[in-house]
């Protein structure tokens, strides 16, 4: 239709130039105006054909969003970490508020669940205070991620003593006929007795290191008087004059003395 518009008007303008003898009009006045004109009717082919797009294309956007912004649910993932230390807060409990359904964290403090937008989501854990944490119905993925963290609660309880009496009574009775043990010095000096422990000694039998060393010292022995015999103690007049000198020192009985 504008082609045709456009043509009228050219034929026209034609007329009125040949009517008033306008003959001599250069020929390069009339091909600009057919070029003017051809540029224009492109012009505005190229924006009829533009505005046609976008009509047809804006609907398909607008439900494309309409869609995405319809799924209320997410992927909710993370890790639950101590506040004063950073270090992960195992088997955590998380649950979705005013509901029964939730997860829990594992070992390593983490976690992940399906929510739904706007979801209240309550941690709890032995040791630490209740956190919540709402989800945003700005996101525009289909999974959220979180690092929640937890504050210590510290709860001091007052001091409890338990004593193994029922009343006052038995206890001053227990008391008084109480029958007080020796100390330490006292108990020490018992064990360490002469006479236990030459009774423990003798009783003890010998290990492998004391064998070893009795096996050794009879083969040292043995390899001292080889090619010889071997002397008798008994008759031995140095080991009798050592004897009869420690006996006159009294040497015997201040050993059985101690």
């Amino acid at each position: 239709m504008l082609l045709l518009q456009g043509n009228s008007i050219f034929f026209i303008w034609y007329k009125v130039a040949f009517r008033n003898k306008l003959k001599n009009i250069p020929l390069t006045i009339i091909n600009l105006w057919v070029k003017e004109s051809r540029l224009f009717l492109r012009v505005m082919e190229i924006r009829n054909l533009l505005l046609i797009f976008l009509l047809v294309s804006v609907p398909f956007v607008l439900l494309h969003a309409q869609e995405e912004d319809d799924d209320p649910f997410v992927q909710f993932s993370g890790i639950v970490v101590s506040g004063d230390s950073i270090s992960s807060v195992p088997f955590t409990n998380i649950v979705i508020k005013n509901t029964w359904r939730g997860t829990v964290a594992d070992y390593y403090g983490y976690f992940s669940f399906v929510a739904r937008k706007l979801d209240t989501i309550v941690f709890s854990a032995m040791g630490y205070k209740k956190a919540s944490f709402v989800i945003p119905d700005t996101i525009h993925e289909d999974r959220y991620s979180l690092i929640q963290v937890m504050t210590s609660d510290t709860i001091l309880l007052p001091q409890t003593v338990i004593y193994p009496w029922p009343t006052r009574e038995e206890f001053v009775d227990a008391f008084l006929n109480f029958d007080v043990p020796d100390d330490d010095f006292e108990r020490a000096k018992k064990n360490l007795e002469a006479s236990q422990i030459r009774e423990m000694a003798e009783q003890m039998p010998m290990d492998g290191d004391m064998n070893f060393n009795w096996s050794m010292q009879q083969h040292q022995n043995r390899l001292y008087y080889i090619g010889q015999t071997q002397p008798i103690t008994v008759l031995n007049p140095f080991a009798w004059a050592q004897f009869i000198k420690a006996w006159k020192e009294g040497k015997f009985k201040r050993d059985k003395d101690k």
